[in-house]
């Protein structure tokens, strides 16, 4: 068996990020694993700018932000294996990878940074009737074959979701000179930034319709039209309100999903919210020296956070494994809980280690609906302690909040941080 002090599952930005962290802090034994061709992940296939504002202070595409990530891994000299895919981790984090060369092989880590990314939900969870015919692709899918295969999913297109891939995807196959006649989505609000709402769809006069979702697909061997209706507040439709599209290509935007079935066979908890683990101020999991950073954990809006959440877990994967390789006694002091409420669905992390905090903690979150001119409040136990206003707050956008570590300390008896929206 081979061992390792970190090993990293994934080799996109999280993983390449964690990788770079860990190293800076002087762990040597680092390998990083990934099941494609190249590392980059799936930047490798967004070749829009918009990447990097937060990072590098400028506007990058995809590829080239990744690849300022890459040439730091290889200036580091961080081992990576591609084409290699991880079959199973451990609780007492044996990971067992395979690969065309080695066969199948274990590797014993001191510490693990979960980094695998995110998937696409499929037609299947969204019960659609009509028939399997060619023509419907998720927009990650066609995202791929535009970008990068060089092959063009049709000429006819109706959208449904309006994540930010389907979005950047109805710019795309316009420029390709697709007609892309409607994006439709099922809630009340788009899924997706706002600026790619105004850059992707209104700038080229592609309708979004809110409140609309496909209700039948036409065509046997090759999809021939979709309609669609309004849904009501219960999401069913509204009879009566059904329009008919011809088109070759379907594509779907409808959420994604942490790619955590590894996360699962080592016995980590999971969030019912988010489907990505549950993780404290420093990232772990309830499994000692699993870490979890990325797409993984939650799905975020921009890949500056995601490289800013990965520095974090790498920098606590390599504190893990110099501080003492087992438990640290500064993990077993109190524990603070964070919850979320009244608008708020989820944070990142949900628990607090007040001896390992840093001095100042950022919590992530999402809100669960449209607010305007509302406040994000934070309370310690029951006494409001931040309250600031935001003009507008979408479910499509990441929320944070910083926490001081000496605000904490001072708060004598705090056993719970609440996240929530308040209208005054």
């Amino acid at each position: 068996m081979k061992s390792y002090d970190v090993v990293i599952v994934g080799g996109g930005p999280a993983g390449l990020a964690a990788a770079i962290a860990a190293k800076k802090e002087g762990i040597d034994s680092i390998v990083m694993i990934e099941r494609d061709d190249r590392l980059g992940g799936i930047l490798n296939q967004c070749i829009h700018n918009g990447f990097g504002l937060h990072t590098f202070k400028e506007e990058l595409t995809g590829p080239e932000y990744a690849q300022r990530f890459i040439d730091q891994a290889k200036e580091l000299d961080i081992e990576y294996k591609l084409h290699t895919m991880v079959m199973d981790i451990s609780k007492d984090k044996v990971v067992t990878v395979m690969n065309r060369e080695e066969g199948m092989y274990q590797i014993q880590a001191k510490a693990v940074v979960l980094a695998m990314g995110c998937r696409e939900r499929p037609r299947g969870a969204l019960n659609i009737p009509g028939y399997r015919p060619a023509g419907i692709y998720s927009a990650g899918t066609a995202q791929r074959l535009v970008n990068m295969e060089g092959y063009m999913p049709g000429q006819k297109v109706v959208i449904l979701g309006s994540g930010d891939i389907g979005l950047i995807m109805a710019r795309r196959m316009t420029f390709e000179g697709a007609d892309v006649q409607v994006v439709a989505e099922v809630m009340p609000y788009s899924g997706g930034l706002k600026r790619n709402i105004v850059q992707c769809l209104d700038d080229f006069d592609i309708p979004l319709k809110l409140s609309h979702t496909v209700i039948d697909i036409e065509g046997r061997d090759r999809l021939t039209g979709v309609t669609i209706a309004e849904v009501g507040p219960d999401r069913k439709p509204v009879p009566g309100t059904e329009e008919h599209y011809d088109c070759d290509t379907l594509l779907l935007s409808v959420g994604l999903i942490p790619e955590n079935e590894l996360s699962k066979q080592a016995e980590v908890e999971l969030s019912p919210v988010t489907n990505g683990p549950l993780v404290d101020e420093s990232l772990e999991t309830n499994i000692e020296g699993i870490f979890a950073c990325g797409n993984v954990l939650h799905v975020h809006d921009l890949v500056d956070y995601v490289s800013e959440e990965a520095t974090t877990a790498g920098k606590n994967a390599a504190k893990y494994v110099k501080e003492r390789y087992g438990k640290d006694a500064a993990k077993d002091d109190k524990v603070i809980k964070v919850n979320a409420t009244n608008g708020a669905r989820y944070t990142v992390p949900t628990t607090i280690h007040l001896n390992n905090m840093t001095d100042l903690l950022t919590v992530r979150f999402r809100v669960g609906d449209v607010f305007k001119n509302s406040y994000i409040s934070v309370y310690f136990n029951d006494e409001r302690k931040q309250h600031r206003k935001k003009q507008v707050m979408a479910p499509g956008e990441m929320e944070q909040i910083i926490l001081k570590k000496k605000d904490l300390e001072a708060f004598e008896g705090l056993e719970t941080i609440t996240v929530k929206i308040e209208s005054e």
